[in-house]
């Protein structure tokens, strides 16, 4: 029953930006947010993000569901999946669990499906260092 009430919650769009609309900052939201302008920041929420035929977005994406019918440049983590349909243009990165794409979408992207998504960044790998000793020549 609880994912009925979501699927109700988040079939009904919460916010829009129309495509004459820019906007930057950071961007939370429930249900579902539909992008048709210009987006520029960080969106940080757990529902459904519809990034429409005209929408160009350039943001690190942290998201439940996303669905790109425009463009996107940056790093997306989703908790759900990513839906590139035939006119989506991705540049950056893609984590999710599942990834759909269609025929004639766009991805010049760094892909990883995983069902563990890690909403931190990775701490940065310490290697050790590598001593190479050279030995004169006589």
């Amino acid at each position: 029953m609880k994912e009925k009430k979501r699927d109700a919650e988040e079939s009904k769009i919460t916010g829009f930006f129309d495509k004459d609309t820019e906007i930057k900052g950071d961007l939370h939201f429930k249900g579902t947010f539909r992008v048709d302008g210009r987006f520029k920041g960080k969106v940080d929420s757990e529902s459904v993000l519809i990034i429409g035929d005209s929408g160009k977005v350039e943001a690190d994406i942290k998201i439940g569901h996303l669905i790109i019918n425009g463009e996107v440049k940056g790093n997306i983590q989703a908790s759900e999946k990513v839906e590139v349909n035939s006119n989506g243009r991705i540049f950056g990165t893609i984590i999710s669990p599942k990834l759909i794409v269609e025929e004639g979408a766009y991805l010049e992207a760094t892909c990883q499906t995983t069902d563990k998504i890690s909403l931190e960044k990775p701490a940065a790998a310490v290697l050790p260092e590598k001593k190479q000793e050279i030995e004169p020549k006589p």
